[in-house]
């Protein structure tokens, strides 16, 4: 009887999803039941881009934990952070109009939003900051994203990649942050720039981001889901 219900589960979900439009790509399998149901209500329920709830700098948390990575191994990284990461550049390429890379400087001279959000970590704990940066939306509309576009994957400098979908990709407050509390992001919270996804949980701000590739599928991507953490037993769709 488990496996019947689970089968019909399955099988709405899918056809909801694909009514609409919303799979992700880790929609197979009994835990894809649950991801695809969840992804696709938020993204129904939510298509007005709602804005995460932003907090008053007092709200600054004191302690923000900086767990996992705390830099980048290898030589490359630390010359250029002793440099000030003068010769840091994010590739973006893919389905653009025009292939870039941008320094830090020039991604400073992009429209910059400022914005007070709450980190909600998969570990069971939160806190607040300050983080200044550039839409990633800015940076697209400058390379000009196709019309086929409908994920944008994203590498670091210690080897990670995860995607998001255009909807969150596009979000006014998903950010490519260089600044936290005022001050330069400190190397360990990714130096010199991360992402911001405010919409989601933590584990899909990547810190230390090297390249952007837009996408029609994440098919040519590992195995598939969307994401290395979702090869690990993460959701791709973390939406909070």
């Amino acid at each position: 009887m488990g496996g019947l219900v689970t089968a019909a589960s399955g099988a709405g979900a899918w056809m909801l999803g694909q009514r609409y439009g919303f799979v992700p790509p880790d929609h197979g399998g009994v835990l894809g039941v649950g991801h695809t149901l969840t992804y696709a209500a938020h993204r129904g329920l939510l298509s007005s881009q709602p804005l995460a709830r932003e907090f008053a700098r007092s709200a600054i948390s004191t302690n923000f934990p900086a767990i996992n990575t705390t830099m980048p191994e290898g030589k490359a990284y630390r010359e250029d952070m002793a440099a000030g990461f003068s010769s840091w550049r994010l590739a973006v390429d893919g389905l653009v109009a025009e292939p870039r890379e941008f320094s830090l400087a020039d991604l400073r001279r992009l429209p910059s939003r400022t914005q007070v959000t709450m980190h909600v970590c998969e570990q069971g704990w939160s806190a607040i900051a300050e983080w200044t940066g550039v839409p990633l939306s800015a940076v697209l509309e400058a390379v000009g994203i196709s019309p086929n576009a409908r994920y944008v994957f994203l590498t670091t400098i210690d080897d990670w990649w995860d995607s998001l979908d255009m909807a969150d990709a596009l979000h006014p407050q998903t950010l490519l942050a260089y600044g936290m509390n005022g001050r330069d992001i400190p190397v360990q919270h990714g130096a010199p720039v991360r992402l911001r996804v405010e919409t989601q949980m933590g584990y899909k701000s990547l810190k230390y981001l090297e390249r952007i590739v837009v996408t029609d599928s994440t098919k040519e991507w590992g195995e598939g889901l969307g994401a290395q953490g979702a090869e690990h037993g993460y959701s791709w769709y973390a939406g909070i």
